[in-house]
């Protein structure tokens, strides 16, 4: 699970990086429906990811008071600080987006 602003684009190479993969690609709104039961943009960082499932969360967001996440259903957010994200999701802080 990739998070980043709405505002920003991942760079393929920082990502393969965070990863450690170079074999990085989107999955398509099917395969994200099975793999997480959610939609695309819906999706909440938290409490469905199975053993082992990565998210990462991108370095910018760190400067926000207040970020808004996927609540399960398309429209409806969760407002969380990005240190409460970050232990929610059991995220890894990595740099996506370039500066």
């Amino acid at each position: 699970l990739v998070m980043l602003g709405g505002d920003q684009s991942v760079k393929s190479g920082l990502l393969k990086k965070a990863v450690g993969s170079r074999d990085v690609r989107m999955a398509s709104p099917e395969r994200i429906k099975i793999v997480t039961g959610y939609a695309v943009g819906s999706i909440p960082p938290f409490h469905w990811q199975p053993e082992g499932f990565r998210s990462l969360l991108e370095v910018s967001l760190l400067v926000e008071t207040e970020l808004g996440v996927g609540a399960g259903t398309w429209g409806h957010e969760i407002i969380i600080s990005p240190e409460d994200l970050i232990q929610a999701a059991r995220a890894e802080v990595v740099t996506l987006v370039p500066s």
